[in-house]
């Protein structure tokens, strides 16, 4: 993540700026860019979006989106995977899905960057599941292993192939192991 450098700024001047690219989060008063996604990291990203949609909105369960920004607890952040559960997808007046996310993810779901601060990011999963998050994941690409973070429970960590990753409830039906989410990796 990237600290640009500005006069500290309230929330609700921050969400009247315009977007940048890669997209900047709003964390504690500071704006920080988040880095350009690589290679590693987009596949992943891609492929648990489709994974996870292909199990949950057939039954309208949950649906999965990528790099949505949600902005609550006074935080306004962009997770690579945010998980709604279909009953708390925000609508707009006429039905639609909103454009705005005023609340919290009910699974959270970072990608490592090679310049990213594993804090910062433990950080932001850390502030989901205190304001509601059910399941933050911390994948790390170039380590091989994911850092599973239930709501008030010790963190778990996965590094065997075989290891299967928790999931919340509201997507039970997602059976995924360590080695193929890695294995979405190889060409």
């Amino acid at each position: 993540m990237i600290k640009t450098p500005t006069r500290q700024i309230s929330l609700e001047e921050f969400l009247q700026l315009p977007e940048t690219k890669p997209a900047s989060e709003y964390i504690d008063g500071e704006i920080i860019q988040k880095p350009m996604p690589q290679g590693k990291h987009s596949i992943l990203q891609g492929e648990l979006v489709n994974t996870i949609n292909g199990v949950a909105k057939p039954k309208k369960a949950a649906f999965a989106f990528p790099e949505l920004r949600c902005t609550f607890g006074g935080h306004s952040t962009v997770p690579d995977v945010a998980v709604f559960a279909w009953n708390r997808i925000p609508v707009d007046e006429k039905g639609n899905i909103a454009n705005v996310f005023n609340t919290y993810p009910d699974w959270t779901i970072e990608i490592l960057s090679p310049e990213q601060s594993t804090t910062k990011v433990t950080k932001n999963i850390l502030h989901c599941l205190n304001h509601g998050t059910s399941l933050g994941w911390l994948i790390d690409p170039e380590e091989l292993c994911v850092l599973v973070y239930p709501p008030h429970q010790q963190i778990i960590y996965l590094e065997n192939e075989e290891d299967i990753l928790p999931v919340p409830d509201l997507v039970s039906d997602l059976h995924l192991t360590l080695g193929q989410l890695f294995g979405w990796l190889k060409l």
